[in-house]
């Protein structure tokens, strides 16, 4: 039995235009670029540029260089924007890296491809919920009311900063980890079982699974209304902030050297997840030949000018090492100025956003689940598709419930480093699906091509393998343990169920 054999483009095609059993084809460009907009900026520009500025207390500091980390992931994900730009528009149909590679680089990398998607959107989804559920309950405090500790964070958080205050002193806990300390010492117990999960990341998410049940349109127009508040967030602190830019905090400019600057892209990686989220819904966008590359690259673009002015401005406001362990870097130094009522106001701004990124995210699984089920790879319950509301249903409400458990218990900076290098794994095989297809089928009519082929592709998978290089060893152990069990039940089930290698 061939393992690589390939499904062909003409019937991938043909098998999305089925309109009358597909998805409803509702999106327009302006639709798209807002889903890219809202898949982006998140938890990683409201939470991780403190991080990456200040290097943490133990990686190099990027600080006002992170201007420079900014454009160099920005780089990064423009060459493999535009490899997924040309298969959007040349496969227009769900399923994003897991159609590109069936139709590129066979059966089983498909395969690896779908498993790995996993931990972009449904493991990612994780991590914003979490990053969502601290901000909430911030804002909550804002208004005087205490939402319980041990109701707002994991039992694994409990411990860690239990041990944290045990080795450095209660004094010395980030907010995030004074929260978790909290519930440690105050949480109820059932039958001697401690009482303490998310209840307000399993809430959202909850929510959000309801919104996308009833419709792709209400989902995009929900999309639309945040996306214009979450801009206009970063517009108001770059407005506001500017006025406190002391240009001494520029200098130095690199305290870090390159390495802090490199440090720094690799953690900026995660402000970036989710542009390609926008090709799971090509088979529900009105001209994906024409709108996807617009949406995937006008998103792209959109992003990272609002990024490096946030950036500047940030570390134009505050010293960069005053950013170790600030969870809200944004919020820190509008109160670093003494602009409470700012910081309040871009407190609610986070909420915003981070609710948007997780729409897309929850959008964009039950897709990629929903193609590979049409494939026979995956049970046929995930490729049902809601009689009338014409959407994934199934799948939708099995993310969901999946992104609503894990997120109650799960911790978020190791939810983080299992994206990041899922996503950028899943890059790089798209960068090789676009060397792999030119050679092949030269000749195949492209409404978007890919320029400069093949040093655009070799470059992004040159960067996303730099970038893969720089996580830590045990996120590598997890990555390949994950992968493990995928190729388990592939040969298990998905090898023996294959469409194709009945036909």
């Amino acid at each position: 039995m061939n393992l690589f054999r390939t499904k062909p483009i003409d019937q991938l095609v043909a098998e999305g235009a089925d309109t009358g059993k597909g998805l409803k084809r509702e999106l327009t460009a302006v639709d798209l670029v807002a889903l890219g907009i809202g898949a982006i900026i998140g938890a990683g520009i409201f939470a991780t540029l403190g991080t990456a500025t200040s290097g943490g207390g133990t990686l190099p500091p990027a600080g006002p260089g992170i201007v420079v980390s900014i454009l160099l992931t920005a780089l990064a994900c423009g060459f493999c924007g535009l490899c997924y730009a040309e298969f959007a528009s040349l496969v227009p149909v769900a399923g994003s890296a897991y159609t590109y590679s069936y139709a590129t680089l066979g059966e089983l990398v498909a395969w690896i491809i779908g498993w790995d998607l996993i931990l972009e959107y449904a493991v990612g989804n994780i991590a914003v919920a979490i990053s969502w559920a601290a901000y909430f309950r911030q804002l909550l405090l804002g208004f005087g009311l205490e939402f319980p500790a041990f109701l707002a964070t994991d039992y694994r958080s409990t411990l860690l900063a239990a041990k944290a205050a045990a080795s450095g002193g209660v004094g010395a806990l980030s907010p995030e980890q004074a929260v978790a300390y909290q519930a440690h010492l105050h949480h109820p117990e059932l039958f001697g079982v401690p009482i303490v999960f998310n209840l307000l990341a399993a809430l959202i998410t909850a929510a959000i699974t309801i919104l996308l049940v009833r419709g792709i349109k209400e989902s995009a127009r929900v999309n639309d209304f945040i996306v214009f508040l979450k801009v206009a967030t970063l517009l108001f602190f770059v407005a506001v902030g500017a006025f406190y830019v002391k240009p001494a905090n520029w200098t130095p400019f690199f305290p870090g050297g390159f390495s802090g600057v490199w440090v720094g892209a690799s953690l900026m990686f995660f402000a970036y997840i989710g542009f390609d989220a926008i090709s799971t819904a090509a088979e529900e966008c009105k001209d994906p030949g024409r709108d996807m590359p617009r949406g995937i690259l006008g998103s792209l673009l959109v992003c990272t000018l609002l990024y490096v002015a946030a950036a500047l401005v940030l570390s134009g406001m505050i010293p960069y090492h005053k950013l170790v362990g600030v969870a809200d870097p944004l919020a820190a130094a509008l109160a670093f100025v003494k602009q409470d009522w700012a910081a309040g106001l871009l407190a609610a701004g986070a909420v915003f956003s981070m609710t948007a990124v997780l729409l897309v995210f929850q959008l964009g699984q039950p897709r990629i689940l929903m193609a590979m089920s049409r494939d026979g790879l995956l049970g046929p319950w995930f490729g049902k598709v809601h009689p009338r509301f014409r959407t994934p249903h199934v799948g939708t409400i099995l993310t969901g419930v999946f992104v609503a458990t894990f997120s109650a218990v799960a911790n978020i900076d190791e939810i983080i480093q299992l994206t990041n290098i899922g996503t950028l794994f899943a890059f790089a095989l798209v960068c090789i699906g676009i060397l792999v297809l030119r050679y092949r089928e030269p000749d195949r009519p492209r409404k978007f091509r890919v320029p400069f082929v093949p040093v655009v592709p070799l470059l992004g998978i040159a960067m996303c393998v730099a970038l893969m290089a720089k996580l830590p060893a045990l996120t590598w152990e997890r990555f390949v343990l994950w992968l493990a069990a995928g190729l388990a039940i592939y040969f298990a089930y998905g090898r023996r169920k294959s469409r194709l290698a009945r036909a």
